[in-house]
């Protein structure tokens, strides 16, 4: 069975750091483009950042460019994404999506990715 396990969220303070973690099983980690969405109660999934399998292009949503940075280890079969300088409209729940084959005009939409985890919460505090 395919698992992604999201970690490393949590209670931070506005202007903190943070650097979340999602670990692939199940799957040729090295095949798959991966990606990171997020979501308020009440509000859809919205796409944050995803990367190509090889590592060598990454996507980033207008509201995450400049302080947030994604990056992958293939023989750790893990997609992080680094947080820098944290506000409360980042808090969200944070999800890790995986596909193997996705076109440019689909990395951005939560419908086409075939794997997802579970989340983990960032909450952060003024």
């Amino acid at each position: 069975q395919v698992q992604l396990v999201e970690s490393g969220g949590g209670l931070v303070q506005a202007g903190d750091s943070l650097r979340l973690s999602c670990t692939a099983s199940g799957l040729t980690f090295r095949r798959y483009t991966m990606a990171w969405f997020r979501q308020v109660p009440d509000k859809t999934r919205e796409f944050v950042a995803a990367i190509r399998a090889t590592g060598h292009t990454t996507y980033f949503a207008d509201s995450a460019k400049g302080r947030f940075t994604i990056s992958r280890d293939n023989a750790k079969a893990t997609v992080y994404l680094q947080i820098n300088n944290l506000n409360p409209g980042d808090t969200a729940v944070y999800y890790c999506a995986a596909d193997e084959r996705i076109i440019l005009s689909s990395l951005r939409r939560k419908d086409q990715y075939d794997y997802w985890g579970q989340g983990t919460q960032v909450t952060v505090s003024s």
